[in-house]
This record gives C-alpha cells, structure tokens and sequence, in this order.
C-alpha cells in the first residue's frame, strides 16, 4: 500500500470538472484508489458522486492510497497528474 498527501490548489477544490478528469485518470489502474479528506471521510476516487461529496476544498490536504498490483506506478503518476491538474 503507498499513500502520499496533496494540498488542493485548485481555487474551487474538487469541483465537477476537475472530479470527472481524476475519475477518469484513477480507472486507468487496477489498484484499489481512494481519497480521504481532513475531517477524515474517504471515498473510492473512482466513483465521481462520492468523491464531491468530500467537498475539499481550495488549501486543504488530502491523503491519496493506492492498494493493488500497480501501486508502484499508480501512486507516483496520480500525485503528478494532482499537481497538474488540481
């Protein structure tokens, strides 16, 4: 399992667009993906509906965990494709 955090630079946080892209990004990996917020809720990343409802906004830190057969590529590319999208 590999985890790593992200603080949200996007100044609407994780909004629709930007929600579907990453959705989109995560269902490229067979690893289990999800995304848990500061007050401490997760969800799946790759389910759009769920990931809004963590409503993360603009400077807040999120922990990203990757478990599964490609963590080892999934995780460094998912924190590359956050600090160029989000």
């Amino acid at each position: 399992m590999k985890t790593f955090t992200y603080t949200v630079t996007d100044p609407v946080g994780i909004h629709a667009r930007p929600a579907g892209s990453l959705v989109a990004e995560v269902k490229k990996y067979a690893s289990q993906i999800s995304i848990t917020n500061p007050a401490g809720k997760s969800a799946p990343a790759g389910k759009l509906i769920q990931l809004m409802g963590l409503g993360i906004k603009q400077g807040d830190q999120i922990t990203v965990t990757v478990d599964g057969e490609d963590e080892d590529t999934a995780a460094p590319a998912l924190e590359s494709f956050l600090k160029a999208n989000l």
